[in-house]
Parts: C-alpha cells; sequence; structure tokens
C-alpha cells in the first residue's frame, strides 16, 4: 500500500488509485443509467453508505434516513483521486464538527471511494445529503456539460464531475463557495473515523498516509496532527 502523501506520486511499484478520464468520451454519449459517485468524506465507509442505501439511523447519529429507492449495494466501488482540495468548514449537527466539502478549483489532489451505483440511486443519495426528500430522477444534463451545476445555496447543492471512468461520469456534490471564502472548522474525532475508516478499505493508502493527508486539510489542519489521528484510527 502507498504510503505517500497527496503531493507526492506513488512509488514504482505502487499503481496508484485510479484516477478519471479529464473529458467525455469522443464519438457517443456515456451510457446512460450508471454513475460512478465519488465520495470524499463519510460515505467512503460502507457502513455509512449503507444507511444511504437501504435507510436507518446510523449509531451514534441524530438522523434517520429514508433511504434510496433502489436499495442495492454498489457494484463496485475504485480508490480515485480528483483534482482540488478536501477542506472542513460549517458545523455538521450529526457530528458536532466541521463537515467535509470538495473544492475542484482548487490547486492539489483529494482522496476519494469511486461507487458505481445507478443514476436514480446518486439522485436519492444527493437528495438525503442536501435534507430533501429522496424520490425525483436528478436531470443531469448541466453538470454533464459543464463540469458543475448548483441547485441551491445550501451545503451539498453544487453538483461536479470531475471527469469520466470506464466511459462513464464520475459524480459528486459540495457546497457553492470555495474553500478561500469560508471559515474553517475543525473535524470531530467521530468523523474523522469514519473518513479513515473508508480510505483503508480503499486497500491504496495506509494508515500513515491517511493520517497526513487528513491532518493537512484545512479546517483540520492546525487543530488535528498526524500523530493524534493515527491515535484515533489504532483506538477505533
Amino acid at each position: 500500500m502507498s504510503t505517500e502523501t497527496p503531493g507526492e506520486p506513488p512509488a514504482a511499484d505502487d499503481p496508484g488509485p485510479v484516477r478519471p478520464l479529464t473529458d467525455a468520451p469522443s464519438g457517443s454519449a456515456p451510457p446512460a443509467g450508471r454513475v460512478w459517485y465519488a465520495s470524499y468524506g463519510s460515505n467512503m465507509d460502507d457502513g455509512r453508505l449503507r444507511y444511504y442505501l437501504a435507510g436507518g439511523r446510523p449509531p451514534g447519529s441524530v438522523r434517520t434516513h429514508p433511504g434510496c429507492r433502489d436499495r442495492s449495494a454498489p457494484e463496485r466501488s475504485l480508490p480515485i483521486e480528483l483534482p482540488g482540495v478536501l477542506y472542513f468548514a460549517t458545523e455538521s449537527s450529526a457530528w458536532t464538527g466541521g463537515r467535509g466539502f470538495y473544492d475542484p478549483g482548487a490547486e492539489g489532489r483529494v482522496w476519494a471511494r469511486a461507487h458505481l451505483i445507478s443514476t436514480q440511486q446518486f439522485s436519492d443519495i444527493a437528495a438525503q445529503e442536501m435534507y430533501r426528500l429522496p424520490g425525483a430522477d436528478l436531470d443531469l444534463t448541466t453538470v454533464l456539460a459543464e463540469g458543475r451545476e448548483v441547485l441551491g445555496p445550501g451545503r451539498y447543492e453544487t453538483l461536479v464531475c470531475p471527469g469520466y471512468l470506464d466511459g462513464l461520469p464520475v459524480l459528486t456534490f459540495t457546497a457553492p463557495w470555495r474553500c478561500a471564502d469560508v471559515e474553517g472548522n475543525k473535524p470531530s474525532a467521530a468523523y474523522l473515523r469514519h473518513l479513515a475508516a473508508g480510505l483503508r478499505a480503499a486497500g491504496t493508502w495506509d494508515t500513515a498516509a491517511i493520517a497526513r493527508y487528513l491532518a493537512g486539510a484545512p479546517g483540520a489542519a492546525g487543530f488535528w496532527t498526524p500523530d493524534d489521528i493515527r491515535t484515533l484510527l489504532e483506538a477505533a
């Protein structure tokens, strides 16, 4: 497994995470019905994602998720890197700390997991993250054509398509603002454990690399050290 930091290339004998393509496939439209949902936050953790798919209240949470219309598990999950920066900001009522957001326009690399799911499931997961009721399919025309679409002013109400993987679009959601435009907020230990668990399950990054990556993210930097996060993971 790689022990490199986000700013370093993988070792020669380590293929590293899969990277989405930068452009849509030429010559034809991508197949309809399936997308790669790129999670860079707690939904990297399969156990956490299950509640968005099947419904229910995660342990320690105050919120019950209605789940998706299609409650099937992802067909596949792959480690990927996205251009941009992971940062922590605002205040989560569930985590009592900063939420993770993605700034695709910032300089850097974001470690994530891409879950192969249906467009319907992506619509329902996005609705739950936006505090809306699932049940309506998103119109993805604009985000696929322009790479970004703002659906509302709230957190996770902006869709982003950073690229394509295996001919299918990679989609995620974030806030409409930029990392530099909002004050950072320290993430909670419980939240960081979910992010770290998802990254470790990807099988590409080891504990030391994950600890450095999360401790260096804006909002966490200066409050969490790599040693702090390693201690959290070892205790978990």
